[in-house]
């Protein structure tokens, strides 16, 4: 598949392993699991640096390689359960976090016509996931626009 504002195709990614069942050696309790992603997420990680401290630091000690074949639960379900879940999708948060830092390099450098360009294809992006969460995860009438941006970014 090509690259959404190239025509050129990325380099192929490593997969997960297939695995249908958590290891062995990893036997934590899914309360013990949960109670530390809420705990993480009130320290205000995302859900993506909670996957990497479960699977570097672990629970007591104990390191989880998957939430999901530990708990049942993806990290945002536990979070969205436990009603520790942000205001904005991760993805669309550090999106929204690239183009206002790409417009106050503009706004200092006028004449950086590569900046331009991205600047203008991230805002494509991020006016794209706006409309496909528009009314789940955001208000009906939410517009994006740099100053709503930085207003909920801060």
């Amino acid at each position: 598949m090509a690259r959404m504002h190239t025509r050129r195709r990325g380099s192929s990614d490593s997969d997960k392993p297939v695995a249908d069942e958590p290891p062995e050696w990893s036997d934590v309790d899914e309360d013990a699991i949960e109670e530390r992603v809420v705990e993480l997420a009130e320290q205000g990680h995302s859900p993506s640096q909670i996957g990497l401290k479960l699977r570097d630091e672990g629970v007591k000690g104990t390191p989880i390689p998957d939430v999901k074949l530990a708990t049942g639960k993806k990290v945002t379900e536990i979070l969205d359960e436990n009603d520790a879940d942000d205001d904005l999708p991760e993805d669309l948060r550090n999106l929204m976090k690239r183009a206002i830092r790409l417009r106050e390099h503009m706004d200092e450098n006028p004449q950086d016509a590569q900046n331009k360009r991205a600047l203008q294809n991230t805002q494509s992006k991020v006016r794209r996931l706006v409309d496909y969460y528009r009314g789940d995860e955001l208000d009906a009438d939410f517009k994006y626009s740099y100053e709503n941006a930085k207003e909920l970014l801060e």
